[in-house]
């Protein structure tokens, strides 16, 4: 049921941005999607430096070219559970983020702290 819910949220998030973000609708048929759900091990001070990372890449994901909107999430109730939802220009500029030197280091500062490894799936909007 939880993972019900959850992808309903995301779908209504995806939907609710077509609708936010101006000129996005229009860009519908050629963006691209992705969304990464991202676990770690919240003890040990893990959540506090995990947070700090996860903020950190937005930050960056934000400034890289073709990116329409890239937002993270922390699930209420889990704190250590996030879901990372970008749209993009392009397939390719979503490549060229994930070959960007910034994403590399968030994966790999994030490694050791993974509880599960990343779930990252691939999406184009239903026309």
């Amino acid at each position: 049921m939880r993972r019900i819910l959850a992808a309903a949220r995301i779908a209504g998030f995806a939907w609710i941005s077509l609708i936010a973000v101006p000129n996005l609708a229009a860009q519908a048929g050629r963006s691209f999607y992705a969304v990464t759900h991202v676990d770690v091990i919240g003890s040990g001070g893990n959540l506090a430096e995990a947070v700090r990372l996860v903020r950190e890449f937005v930050a960056d994901s934000r400034q890289d070219a073709g990116v329409i909107r890239f937002e993270a999430l922390q699930q209420e109730g889990h704190a250590n559970h996030f879901t990372i939802f970008e749209v993009w220009q392009s397939r390719q500029a979503f490549e060229a983020h994930s070959a960007a030197e910034h994403t590399k280091r968030f994966r790999q500062a994030l490694q050791p702290m993974l509880g599960s490894p990343f779930r990252e799936r691939l999406h184009n909007l239903v026309p």
